[in-house]
């Protein structure tokens, strides 16, 4: 089965998991691009080192992307059983995962559950 794979929009139309990725160069594209598509076939059979459970009471995953020395990660999680949202992505610079990073995932999660439950 191939999984779903949608990019969150805000309400105004922009979309910043696409932003960010085009932010960046066509390297480090085309290896974020690998990883969706692993996710897209996998689903919730892609394991670490490729996702990672982020809290346990917290429905959020993150897909993990490594370049070299440039690390990049894109929050998502499973709107429905084959259905995955990429909510935020951003270039990890540190050990830990910065809060205020997660928290911008948490927040659009909740954004885009309140706009389909319409």
């Amino acid at each position: 089965m191939e999984y779903v794979i949608e990019l969150y929009e805000k309400a105004k139309g922009n979309n910043p998991v696409l932003e960010f990725i085009l932010s960046l160069t066509p390297k480090q594209q085309a290896k974020i691009y690998r990883e969706i598509d692993l996710l897209k076939k996998f689903g919730n059979e892609l394991h670490f080192p490729h996702v990672r459970k982020m809290e346990a009471e917290k429905p959020l995953w993150e897909l993990r992307v490594r370049l070299g020395s440039d690390i990049f990660r894109i929050f998502y999680f499973m709107f429905y059983a084959n259905h995955c949202v990429l909510l935020h992505g951003f270039a990890k610079k540190t050990n830990k995962t910065p809060q205020n990073e997660m928290e911008i995932a948490v927040q659009r999660m909740a954004d885009y559950k309140r706009r389909k439950n319409k």
